[in-house]
Order: C-alpha cells, then structure tokens, then sequence
C-alpha cells in the first residue's frame, strides 16, 4: 500500500494554474524501474529497483454543475472520515471560524473519524496542535497532517540517504518535521539573515552533499535561498526539488490574502528550469498516506476545502466525495464561472451547515 502511496507522489500533477512534472532532468543516485520501463523516478533505495505503477493525477471537470448541499445529514450518513482543510474552513489567520466547535463535536458523536489536512509548512503537526488547542478545540496531533510534515514522510518512504542533507526554503514547521525524522538539513530562517555581497569575480559556494531542496512558505525569503537552492538543484547529481505546495495565496490574517508558497516555489522554477515534486495538495501523496494508515476506503472519505485547485482536486484526485465551502478563497462566482473546470459534488457557506438538517441558502 504504501508503493501506491508513493507512486501517486511521484506522477505528474496538473493544478489549474501551473502543469508540475515530478521527474527530475538529472541523472537520480538511484533509479525505479517502472511496469511499463518508459519512465524514471527518483528513489532511495539501497541501490536496487523496484516496479512501480504509475497512476497520473488528471484534472477532474465533473459533466454535471454542482449542488448546494440540501441534505446535511444525508452525506453525513454517506461518509466515514471527514478530511478538512484548515486555512479557510477551520479558521482564517488566527480567528475561528463560526460554529466550527459545535459542528466538530457533532460529527465525532456520530462516530465520525476527522482528519485536518493544510499545505500550510509553517508549523509541525505538535505546533498545530498548539493553534488547535489555542482556539479551544480538542485535535489529537495523530489527526494533523501538514505538508511540512508530508515533505518528511516522502523523503522516508523513498529511503532518502542518511548520509544527504536537505536544504530547506521554508519556516520552523519543516526544519522539525525534518530533525523528527532522522534527516540532516540546512538553511530555514536562519538563512533569512544572509546577504550576497555581489563583486568581480565572486562564486558562492554550496554544499555538494544536499540531495534534495525542499521549499515551502518562507517569509524570509532572499536572493540567498534562491541562489543556494539553484546550485543545489542545478549542480549535484540527482537532487531533488521538493515543494511542499503552490498555493498562490495563503490567510496569514483574516484582513486580507497574502502571497502564497507558490511564489517562492515559482522563484526556483524560474531560476533552475525545473518542476518540483509536490508533495502537498493536490497531489494524491497524503491521500494515499492517510488511507494507508487509517485503513480507510477512499470511496468512505469526504474532502471539505475552501479551494477548487488543491482541496477539491485533492479530494477528487484521491477518488472521494468533495464539499466546498465559501467561507475562504472561493466564491460563489468563482465556482460558477465558465471559466472554472472543477466541480466538487457539493457546496454550501460554511462546515456549521453540517448542524442542520437543511443547510442555509447561500
């Protein structure tokens, strides 16, 4: 189970702002043979192959419009496990949203299992845990997953060597998730601080011994990150490029969007030539994971995100049922805009809807 986990990882991901190509162009430490031997993937494993199947992720466009959920209850009954974004549908910056308690205590007196799962790399699952129990609500970090947390469980599940570091552009969150996991690294905020002092002549140095560059949510993002990853990325053999997501916006306040870690990745992109590995929604990666750990059939889950591009594709990438509420990013025009091809199979305001019966018009 966990090889369809990382197969899923390691497809192609297409969003519907930028097409991502998970296959590196240098030359791997090791290499993965697949079923049909026309395509290659990084992998870590003690120097032997493996076959593997690989399933693309696609761009979901359902034939029918979506519907208003009328019927609380009668997709409540229909699911097992409830996976939620956070950033949105939890709460924006750092203020709960309306009725989330209420709903929360609802779902698990109907036995319902909960699942929060946010491409926000700033924290580890332990911090968000800390944010969850700040805002009075009762989450067990084993039902956190972050993608600072999903960039390190990657890197464990292809045997990423001991002896490599990982440079990471990013915040707190993936240094721990990291050092949690028994991997070397280097860079983090504290990289923040370095400057370039450009003359004649100049060349940076780089560690030769980074074996993969993970980057995230930064908001100490430089010039030096850009340029250190690039000559990772570009100049050791078989690097790999890691983004936790590209999310364009993210709710660091509930006053307005800000820039998202999709503008750090693009940065590297930009700079290397390379598309990353996206570990974060909506690749199938945490999908997989979450179903492999839980042991939940994926037909059982509903997805519940404020984003057509990374949570309703993650949930119809994954094959679940999928809600969108508009109580972050997305609006109602939005979704029914001819220009929007991904259509969850529901929508409604907001996670509160669940109390009653018949939803609220929206």
């Amino acid at each position: 189970m966990l090889n369809r986990a990382i197969a899923s990882a390691v497809s192609s991901v297409t969003s519907s702002s930028s097409s991502v190509s998970l296959l590196p162009k240098s030359k791997p430490f090791f290499s993965v043979k697949t079923l049909s031997g026309s395509s290659r993937s990084p992998s870590f494993c003690g120097g032997f192959t493996r076959r593997i199947d690989h399933k693309p992720l696609r761009m979901t466009t359902r034939a029918m419009a979506t519907q208003q959920l009328e019927n609380a209850d009668q997709l409540i009954d229909s699911v097992e496990t409830f996976i939620f974004d956070c950033d949105g549908v939890i709460w924006k910056g750092d203020k709960l949203i309306e009725g989330v308690p209420e709903t929360l205590d609802m779902l698990r007196a109907k036995g319902k299992r909960l699942v929060f799962v946010t491409n926000n790399s700033t924290k580890s699952r332990k911090q968000y845990g800390k944010k969850f129990e700040t805002l009075g609500l009762n989450v067990n970090e084993e039902e956190i997953f972050a993608s600072s947390f999903a960039a390190a469980a990657y890197l464990q599940s292809i045997n990423f060597p001991k002896d490599k570091k990982v440079y990471v552009i990013g915040e707190e969150g993936i240094l721990k998730e990291l050092e949690l996991a028994g991997f070397q690294y280097l860079g983090g905020p504290d990289d923040g601080k370095r400057q370039i002092e450009l003359k004649p002549g100049f060349l940076m140095e780089h560690d030769h011994d980074v074996g993969a560059v993970v980057v995230g949510f930064d908001r100490y993002f430089n010039y030096y990150k850009i340029q250190y990853g690039t000559l990772c990325i570009r100049e050791n053999p078989g690097c790999l490029f890691i983004a936790t997501n590209r999310d364009a916006v993210t709710h660091l306040t509930d006053a307005q969007e800000w820039a998202g870690g999709g503008s750090m990745v693009g940065a590297l992109v930009g700079s290397t030539q390379r598309e990353p590995l996206v570990v974060g929604k909506p690749s199938t990666f945490m999908m997989d994971y979450l179903a492999d750990k839980f042991g939940i059939q994926k037909s059982q889950i509903c997805m519940v995100g404020d984003r057509l591009d990374t949570d309703i594709l993650f949930g119809q990438n994954g094959g679940c049922k999928t809600l969108l509420v508009l109580s972050g990013v997305t609006s109602i025009s939005m979704l029914e805009s001819p220009e929007n091809k991904i259509q969850p199979d529901f929508y409604t305001s907001k996670i509160s809807d669940f109390l009653s019966p018949k939803t609220a018009n929206v």
